[in-house]
């Protein structure tokens, strides 16, 4: 069984990765910096010594990097059976004010990179008709908030996509499942005097991707909206 993830070694996605590679799975992870992505693999071999652990730096930013993350999955496995698009960026900000460049940032980054990745690796799924999608949105692209700009424009586009994707995949035997994560530990909460309970755990939303993929082939979840217990920030 292989998986793919992207943003793989920090927060949510580090998580998924860990928790997939404990059920066996092989793992193909890309993320922007190459020590992080070298650090995570020899980790995951230690700890998982029985699967296989693809890494390669990539901006998923840029459509080239990205296709060439896929030809390189591609020329390693045959197959696919879960692919997560995690990979964001989040630049706070009023459309009004934010700087130059940003809304096409979150754009290519948030938005393109889930379009162009799925499109390449979906030959790696079709085939066997089966397979299951994960697209990581936000609370971000259902509601509007305060300082969310163009990250929760591009949050409501990526949502559009798996709308789209869920309706051509149907008959394709391949599930689609949004997820809609609220305020969760990572690196962009660093530092801020909350205490632990106030968000949630990236192990929390690994947990409930991997019980989503677990349900039986004639069910399949199209959105998970998560939040933490109290409430959006």
């Amino acid at each position: 069984m292989n998986v793919i993830i992207t943003g793989g070694t920090k927060g949510i996605g580090r998580a998924i990765a860990a928790t997939f590679a404990d059920a066996g799975f092989n793992v193909a992870i890309c993320a922007r910096t190459k020590d992080d992505l070298e650090a995570m693999r020899m980790l995951f071999l230690k700890i998982f010594p029985k699967i296989e652990i693809l890494t390669m730096a990539v901006d998923m930013s840029v459509k080239n990097e990205v296709l060439a993350f896929a030809k390189y999955v591609s020329t390693k496995w045959k197959k696919v059976d879960v692919l997560i698009n995690n990979a964001g960026i989040f630049i706070p900000g009023e459309i009004h004010k934010e700087g130059e460049g940003v809304l096409e940032k979150m754009i290519q980054t948030n938005l393109y990179s889930a379009y162009y990745l799925t499109r390449a690796i979906l030959p790696l799924m079709l085939p066997n008709r089966k397979g299951h999608i994960f697209n990581m949105s936000s609370v971000a692209g259902i509601a509007a908030y305060p300082n969310g700009g163009s990250y929760s424009i591009s949050k409501f586009a990526l949502l559009g996509f798996s709308k789209v994707l869920r309706e051509e995949m149907k008959d394709k035997g391949i599930k689609v499942t949004t997820l809609i994560p609220g305020a969760t530990w990572s690196n962009s909460w660093a530092g801020v005097d909350l205490p632990e309970s106030r968000l949630m755990q990236a192990d929390d939303i690994a947990k409930t991707v991997f019980a989503a993929y677990n349900l039986g082939g004639s069910a399949v979840v199209e959105e998970i909206i998560i939040r933490p217990q109290l409430g959006d920030l």
